[in-house]
Parts: C-alpha cells; structure tokens; sequence
C-alpha cells in the first residue's frame, strides 16, 4: 500500500488512569507500548503521558509532515531534566532565533568535505585497536566499540587524546544513559527542577565529570593558540573561530554547550548502532560472508580510505539495516503551536506529537520481515521500495542530526576496518535493548575474535 492512500482518523487510544494518563503503561515497555499503539489503534492515536496531551504519528507522510514542519508549526519537547544537564541550551535543544544561529555555527563544522579529513583518524583508530586484539581473545563488545568510537570523536572534535580520562568519561556516560531512561519512564519526569532524587544526585556527579573533562580538553585547545583555528582539522577550532552574520563568536558557554552535545551524540550513537552490528553479523552467516567478500575484493588488505565508503554497497547497507532493526535513537516528540494541523487535522497548541524511529521501522507495511536483519533490502535493484521517512534514524526536516554524515562514513569505515581482519563470534543473546537515551543491549554483549 502507498503512505498515501489511507485516510486519517484520529482515534483514542488506552484509557489511562487520572493524573498519570498512560504512563505507567509506557514506563513498562516504552518500545512495546508505541507498536501497541500502532497495531491496535492505528497510524493516528491519541493517547497522554501525565498531563500531556499527545498524539502518536506511525505513517511515513505523516512523520515527513511532522518532521519538516517543526521550526513553523512545532517545537522540540524540553522533556525531563536531565538532558538539558547534559546539553544546556544546545543546538539540540533550543529554538527559533537562538537555533537557526547556533545551527549555521555549529553546521559547516561537519559538511561532508571536513567528514573527508576526519576518514584517516578514523581508520587510523580502528586500525590501533585491531592491531591489540588476538585471535581467541575474549572482548566486551560495547567496551571495545565505546572506547574506539570515545578515541575518534575526541581528536576529531578537540585535535587531542584522553590521556587515560577514557574510563572515566565512559563511566559518567553509562550512568547518564540509565537516569535520562529511569527519567523518562517514571514520574521524575514531571518533578519541578529544584527537586533533588538521588536519581537526579547521581545524573549531576556524572555530568560534572563531563564538564571537568570536557573543560580540560577546550582550555588545551585555547592555550594552543586559536589565530589559525580555522586552519586547523579539528571541530572545537572551527567552532572556536566560528562568527554569526554580526561577527559575535559562541559564548565559553555555548562552546561548552556544543562541545558536549557533539561528544555525547558523537561517539554514544556510533558505538551503540556498532555493538548492534557485530550480533547481527554474528547471528547472519550469509551477510557476514558477503561483507568478507566485498571487503577482499575492493581493499585487497589495506586499510580503507574515504573514498572506499562509496566503493563499499554491502557495507554500508549492513549499517543502513542495523540502524532500521536497532535505531539508537528511537523517539522523537514535537510540540504543537498556535494553528498547527497534520495531515490536514488541527491539533491543540501544546499538543505533544510523538513519532518513533523503533515502531515506524519495523512496520511489516514497509519492511516484509520486520523483525529480520536482511541488507539486501536496500540493494539498488530491490523489490520493495521503502516509503520516504519509514528509515529516519537521524531524525528529518530542518532538525535532521547535524553528524548524519559523520556517524555513517565512521560505522561503514569502523567495520570495513576490524571486519576484514576479524570475525566476532558474540556470545548467545536475545537482542533485548534497554531503553534510555539510546538503544543498548540490555545485557553485556560478549565476544570471541577469531583473526581472519
């Protein structure tokens, strides 16, 4: 059936109980709770979380609607506390004027040609890793993809290294991922801001390691001089030397406020949406055969280059289906504003409008065998097309992740790298994710290397 066709009739859906509306049924299964939704109400449901009065969106055309409206009709959803600790005011979380600046600042850092000059750090990273791995060693696989994704997104963003603060940050960023998804389930979600859980206690203490480190990188850079930073290949130097339309530079604040955003999202989404791919591929004979093979055949032995992303199909669609099966974002809320309509429908100004990545890409509408991980879906000659916005791991419209392009040259060339030189057998696992500001296995995932 086309996105088209169906036409839109906003229902009702569970009944939820006073004050909490339906959140104790989202806090139990948030990935579940919104298939729920779609499967047994429709493409176009209303329902509350608390005191928000929602609607849930699973059509493609109407997330694409949705999406790219959003600086006009919509706002994002501030929702929580805990990631505007995280954040601050951020691109990712401010609006209007203060947005649109902050983005045409902080956009041409990660334009394709500076993604091209990131490509050998890249490499260069994944092939230190490889080269202390052993054949039969046993390995945390989200440890391993953690650490290598933290080294990259450090020398690219701050043209330094951690010097042994690595564990630390990780640590920090482990605890920030179970409070923001504690928060998110729960009814600290809709607790005034000076109201301190030891949930809240404990997001503040790894947030404050964070700023200690984060602070330590940004004052190396500034004490290296910044009167050539826009010649420099990192991202803090050029958003350092970064001026407005007026002339005025980000604030030490914004600096903070973006440096932060562009770690976290940087190197979190990576290293999850890797750790999802080594247990598909472990689990899927056939596909990792076929990445051998490509991997054989175009790099002969060496190390991959930038220009090998677009030499790589096989590759990058076994990302491309990771990111389907296991989005590592997998929500997004909009917020209505005075006038606002979708599909035709006037919604309430303060309606929350929610779409998920999780629900929409395992539709069986757009994707036969939802639950499969099958590459050869995005071959080029493919019987099923995919319906526009039915894959929108990074978001879409105007708001779509600034580090898109970044964080998929890094996954494609990651693997290119360590899969031609190792197989992981990972250990039996069910493929639960847990829920929180991304999608992790719920349980470690464990590995055996055999070299190749």
């Amino acid at each position: 059936m086309a996105a088209s066709e169906a036409p839109v009739r906003p229902v009702a859906g569970p009944r939820g109980l006073p004050l909490l509306g339906n959140l104790p049924a989202f806090g139990r299964d948030p990935l579940g709770f919104f298939t729920r939704l779609r499967d047994d109400y429709g493409d176009f449901v209303t329902w509350s979380l608390g005191p928000l009065r929602s609607v849930f969106v699973s059509r493609p055309d109407h997330i694409a609607e949705l999406l790219g409206a959003v600086e006009h009709g919509y706002e994002p959803l501030r929702i929580g506390w805990g990631l505007k600790q995280l954040v601050g005011d951020s691109v990712l979380l401010s609006t209007g004027e203060d947005w649109r600046r902050k983005r045409a600042l902080v956009q041409p850092t990660v334009r394709p040609r500076h993604v091209r000059t990131y490509a050998a750090t890249m490499v260069d990273c994944s092939v230190t890793l490889a080269d202390g791995w052993r054949d039969g060693q046993r390995v945390d696989v989200r440890h391993e993809m953690t650490r290598l994704t933290q080294r990259i997104v450090v020398r690219t963003l701050f043209g330094n290294d951690l010097e042994g603060e690595g564990g630390r940050l990780g640590d920090a960023m482990t605890v920030i991922q179970h409070e923001l998804g504690t928060e998110l389930r729960g009814v600290n979600l809709f607790l005034p801001s000076w109201v301190r859980t030891p949930s809240r206690r404990r997001m503040l203490a790894a947030v404050e390691v964070v700023d200690a480190e984060v602070e330590r990188l940004i004052d190396a850079r500034r004490a290296a001089g910044t009167d050539s930073a826009a010649d420099r290949d990192d991202l803090l130097s050029r958003l350092l030397a970064a001026r407005d339309e007026s002339g005025r530079a980000l604030t030490p604040r914004e600096v903070r406020d973006e440096a932060v955003t562009l770690w976290a999202a940087g190197h979190e989404t990576t290293s999850t949406a890797l750790t999802w791919i080594w247990l598909l591929l472990s689990t899927s004979p056939a596909a990792r055969s076929r990445l051998a093979e490509e991997l054989d055949r175009v790099l002969g032995g060496r190390p991959p280059v930038y220009e090998d992303y677009e030499r790589l199909p096989w590759t990058r669609q076994v990302v491309k289906e990771a990111l389907r099966l296991y989005p590592p974002a997998w929500l997004i809320p909009a917020v209505a504003g005075k006038g606002a309509a979708l599909a035709g429908v006037p919604l309430r100004a303060g309606t929350v409008v929610w779409c998920s990545q999780w629900s929409a890409h395992r539709d069986p509408r757009w994707f036969p065998g939802p639950t499969e991980f099958r590459p050869e879906r995005w071959d080029a000659d493919a019987p099923d097309a995919v319906p526009d916005h039915a894959w929108f791991p990074f978001g879409g419209g105007q708001r779509t992740c600034l580090g898109a392009r970044f964080a998929l040259v890094e996954a494609a060339l990651v693997l290119a790298t360590l899969a031609q030189r190792f197989r992981l057998e990972t250990d039996p696992h069910d493929g639960r994710p847990s829920v929180g500001l991304l999608l992790q296995p719920a349980v470690p995932l464990r590995a055996t290397l055999h070299a190749r």
